[in-house]
């Protein structure tokens, strides 16, 4: 019975995460589509609706070819490593605010942790595959990827300054009435969209676009797809990949979009917290705040916004070159996260 209950919110975390994979890659399609005037997924049930299930059938009956060069053992292992590190990070990540997660005072300092060790899946992935594409590949990622880890570090460093920890649960309750500690526009009263962390704090807007901008170079998405640049590199670190392991791959990144997405709500958007305010005798936060479905219902209301956000920039903008988007990192997140972190203390020391 024990490992029963250890084992089912695994697997329904598992499944949540499979079927909005599933349903992200439709939607990307329709959205790129809508942007470049074409009409998308049309023939796989309504509306091509069902396109991507038909897709992942195809993918989990295709063979994993290894190569005969390749080691054999770390070619199986990276594909479960950039996944598993990817999943771990759900384990303090709350779906409600009733829901089950493991609520520790580190929780954000975890989830970003785990996320990280996909790097090691992804240098495997390279190195394994025995293709100096597929390495070059890694290397580039592994170089993207630990460049905008700094400044995504810091602007959680920033939060951590306002509101001095790293715990989910408390950061989403200073976002709340009862939890409201400083504020303009009365925002107490009114609730909703002026308790969120940016209007509380200004300064955490610009924050919000460091962290934001890095978590989608993070993912590997566009414009910071360089690793995966097929014009350059094939394919980038997964070009030995098919069937089951390069679906495993691109699971773990549109988890990952949501695991970015999920903090910039906690962290800058009110986490769970209603976003409509009272206005005179209409209570609109009151009525549409709290409770298992409310909290649910904004949290990722919120985050599917941002999705598609992250979409919508990837259909829209031309890719950086290697060395833009180095320079990017380097020369204009990591100053202005470092100037966020010092101007964070100096808030909270003389106005907060």
């Amino acid at each position: 019975m024990e490992i029963l209950n250890i084992l089912t919110p695994i697997a329904l975390t598992f499944g949540f995460i499979a079927i909005y994979a599933l349903l992200g890659v439709y939607a990307e399609r329709k959205i790129a589509a809508f942007i470049q005037d074409r009409v998308g997924p049309d023939e796989v049930g309504y509306k091509g609706t069902l396109q991507t299930f038909a897709d992942i059938l195809k993918l989990l009956q295709k063979e994993i070819i290894v190569p005969d060069s390749a080691d054999k053992i770390l070619f199986w292992i990276a594909p479960l490593l950039i996944f598993a590190s990817v999943f771990a990070g759900f384990a303090v990540l709350p779906f409600s605010q009733s829901g089950l997660y493991a609520n520790i005072n580190l929780a954000i300092l975890w989830v970003m942790t785990m996320v990280s060790i996909d790097v090691i899946g992804i240098l495997m992935a390279g190195w394994a595959s025995n293709n100096k594409y597929s390495l070059y590949g890694s290397i580039r990622a592994i170089s993207q990827m630990i460049a905008y880890e700094i400044p995504l570090g810091f602007a959680i460093l920033s939060v951590a300054i306002i509101y001095g920890t790293l715990n989910i649960e408390k950061i989403i309750f200073m976002q709340s009435t009862e939890g409201y500690v400083w504020g303009i526009w009365n925002a107490k009263h009114y609730g909703g969209i002026f308790l969120w962390s940016i209007f509380q704090h200004p300064h955490l807007i610009i924050v919000f676009f460091v962290f934001f901008v890095a978590g989608i170079a993070e993912c590997n998405r566009a414009p910071f797809d360089i690793p995966e640049a097929e014009s350059e590199l094939i394919a980038g670190f997964h070009t030995e990949y098919g069937g089951f392991a390069f679906a495993t791959i691109m699971l773990a990144e549109y988890a990952n979009m949501l695991i970015i997405s999920l903090l910039s709500v906690i962290m800058f958007l009110g986490g769970w917290n209603s976003p409509l305010p009272n206005f005179g005798s209409i209570n609109l936060f009151d009525i549409t705040n709290g409770g298992g479905f409310w909290s649910s219902f904004w949290l990722f209301s919120k985050s599917l916004i941002l999705i598609f956000i992250m979409m919508w920039i990837r259909w829209s903008w031309p890719r950086f070159r290697a060395d833009q988007l180095l320079q990017f990192s380097w020369k204009v997140l990591l100053p202005i996260s470092l100037f966020l972190v010092i101007f964070s203390a100096f808030w909270k020391i003389f106005i907060f």
